[in-house]
């Protein structure tokens, strides 16, 4: 296959290349493992016990705009540059990036979008994550080596992020459609946000694709014509502008990655999600079945 960017690449593959000794400035692995509170697990500490053999860290949190008072706030283009180019990654580096979430994929697919928001197309997400990796018997390590930096030049595409203004303006114009990949029980309104003073529910007529629902029992992404039936399924027309949300940003990637995966590249993401929307929108353009009930009682 040779080191031709695909968008997912499987755990062999990858295995056969560390062995080989290639990880280099031609080719980059990154565990971009994040964890929401709850979760009770500490990205940064696993990687130091545990990841793929030549891989280096990505962190979401610190790859941000830290002036923002959200989470993750997308970095800036210098920012991105800086923070990449210091993991060793130049514009002629492949990049594979992997998370080791329960899921098989969780935050890698933020870190696979960021890469082609800001002009990287030589970037793959590992199928089946640091999950199936282990599972498959290919070896891990607990050293860690901090690459050379370099120079990497980044120029983002502005027209896939889109702002709290731009999602409010498209409850009007319904220009384009608006898929939140948070739990169904989160989107309906009848479950807690995992973040403090977030009310769950859902931006006015976005439709739901739980992100785990991209993925099958093994953690693996599900093939092509089982994305497209979840697309149909879910009143979602892959030939019409798309844009995710879900809490933060993160985990929105995944629709991203599946809509890129049916031939439909370059769905947005709205930036705030979920924090933001719930923040900011006016009450009527937050809607939630609890919230119906309290009104009924």
């Amino acid at each position: 296959m040779g080191l031709q960017a695909q968008t997912l690449v499987s755990a062999s593959w990858l295995s056969n290349l560390v062995k080989r000794n290639l990880v280099g400035p031609s080719l980059r692995i990154l565990d971009t493992s994040w964890y929401l509170p709850m979760m009770n697990r500490d990205g940064k500490k696993e990687f130091a016990q545990s990841h793929i053999p030549g891989a280096s860290f990505f962190d979401i949190d610190e790859c941000s705009d830290r002036t923002s008072r959200f989470d993750h706030t997308l970095p800036s283009e210098p920012q991105f540059a800086d923070y990449v180019g210091n993991l060793g990654i130049g514009n002629d580096s492949h990049v594979v990036v992997y998370d080791a979430s329960d899921f098989g994929a969780f935050s890698c697919t933020r870190v696979w979008w960021m890469f082609r928001l800001f002009g990287h197309t030589k970037v793959s997400v590992l199928d089946g994550g640091f999950r199936n990796w282990v599972k498959e018997g290919h070896p891990v390590s607990g050293t860690y080596t901090k690459p050379e930096s370099v120079r990497f030049t980044a120029t983002m595409n502005r027209f896939w992020v889109k702002s709290f203004e731009d999602v409010t303006k498209n409850i009007e114009t319904q220009n384009f459609q608006v898929v939140d990949v948070r739990p169904y029980e989160r989107f309906r309104g009848v479950e807690p946000e995992p973040r403090e003073g977030v009310d769950p529910g859902h931006i006015p007529g976005s439709k739901c694709m739980p992100f785990y629902d991209f993925l099958n029992d093994g953690g693996m992404m599900l093939s092509t014509d089982e994305l497209r039936k979840f697309f149909e399924k879910s009143q979602v027309d892959l030939k019409k502008p798309i844009c995710g949300t879900c809490g933060s940003g993160v985990t929105a990637c995944h629709m991203v990655l599946a809509a890129h995966l049916c031939g439909t590249p370059g769905v947005a993401v709205y930036g705030g999600s979920w924090y933001e929307w719930f923040t900011k929108a006016p009450p009527e353009h937050i809607i939630s079945e609890s919230k119906n009930k309290l009104r009924e009682e």
